[in-house]
């Protein structure tokens, strides 16, 4: 919206400033912080007074895990709304609302009113089971469809987006994809990094933290691609308008932050499926747009390393009767070999930094 006060420059030179991404990125930022900050204390205490808890499993289910987060239980979940409100009302203020930023607000919504089922029904029925994996799956493909079509429809940016970039390539490794390809590959990467950030938020602070610096990466990734100059220079493949994504990453970056002052231990509330399912998927649908969805591997592979610590239990198991770790996702095996909740998480942000770092150096190797 403050976009549009750049057009008026001539009626006062300094309005040119909101033309800038870079000045519009910080701006969101802080804006998140500020709105973050005035709704935060107001929702969780109604969570706290609705008791919208969510249900543990017991220590027949997850052995002496139980006890080490026995004192969790009647903390509050769904806080993932409060990030939602920054991060729309930031983005809404400070980008120009073309089809990069609504495609992305399109993915975040329906996936926060998705995860918010998914916490309202674990929550009512007093159980760890919410709306049925099959389901859940199903609408996240029609989500998938229609994120697709709106990029095909834009007739500016349709032919850009059918491409496939792979890391240290100067070239797009597949020019057209067909949109059959295009629906599986885009369904592959959403519903993936959804469910990896959703395995990741098991204990106080771990997802948000990575997701900060995911965000700021892929803050700097859409601005060198939307930015003509920088992305010849790298060969990125300049997209004109791109560079408004860089707007909402800086935008989750501050209300991510508000999230962590309360979501540090001891939690004071927790983001739920609300948070952690929508904002992987917003992180995917970001990293399909900047062309840089193979990179997302790298840089969330905190993210990586929960999901394949899951499969690779679950794989082990069925075929040979023996479990890899102690438990799985992966930060549960740290907590029941003796490391305090605060060690696993500090020591998986600076991988998380680490990984950031190595995904942000494929930008200039290529």
């Amino acid at each position: 919206m403050l976009y549009y006060l750049s057009e008026l420059e001539p009626l006062w030179g300094p309005l040119r400033l909101f033309k800038y991404t870079t000045v519009r990125a910080g701006g969101a930022a802080v804006t998140a912080l500020i709105v973050g900050f005035i709704i935060a204390p107001r929702l969780f205490a109604k969570l706290r007074e609705l008791k919208a808890s969510q249900t543990f499993r017991d220590r027949s289910q997850v052995g002496a895990l139980a006890e080490l987060h026995a004192s969790k239980k009647h903390t509050p979940t769904m806080g993932g709304l409060m990030i939602y409100a920054a991060v729309v009302s930031s983005t809404l203020l400070w980008a120009h609302l073309n089809t990069y930023v609504l495609g992305a607000l399109w993915v975040y919504t329906v996936l926060t009113g998705l995860g918010f089922a998914d916490d309202y029904l674990k929550v009512k029925k007093k159980n760890s089971k919410g709306v049925p994996g099959r389901l859940k799956m199903g609408l996240q493909a029609l989500l998938t469809m229609s994120f697709v079509l709106i990029l095909l429809f834009d007739a500016h940016i349709a032919d850009s987006m059918r491409q496939w970039w792979l890391p240290f390539l100067k070239e797009p490794v597949i020019n057209v994809m067909p949109v059959g390809l295009m629906l599986i590959f885009f369904f592959l990467v959403l519903a993936g990094s959804s469910n990896a950030i959703n395995l990741t938020d098991g204990v106080d602070g771990l997802a948000i933290g990575c997701t900060v610096t995911v965000a700021l990466s892929y803050a700097i990734m859409a601005y060198c691609m939307g930015h003509k100059l920088i992305a010849e220079h790298l060969d990125l493949g300049y997209l004109a308008g791109v560079g408004e994504l860089a707007i909402l990453c800086s935008a989750l970056v501050g209300a991510s932050l508000v999230f962590l002052w309360y979501n540090a231990h001891p939690a004071e509330v927790f983001m739920g499926d609300t948070g952690s399912l929508a904002l992987g998927g917003l992180i995917g649908a970001i990293a399909l747009m900047v062309h840089q969805p193979v990179t997302l591997i790298i840089v969330g592979g905190i993210f990586v390393m929960e999901a394949m610590s899951v499969i690779l239990q679950v794989f082990s198991f069925k075929t040979t009767g023996r479990r890899i770790f102690r438990m799985s996702p992966i930060h549960h095996h740290f907590e029941l070999k003796g490391w305090h909740e605060n060690k696993v998480v500090i020591r998986f942000w600076i991988f998380s930094l680490i990984f950031a770092l190595i995904g942000l150096s494929t930008l200039k190797l290529r």
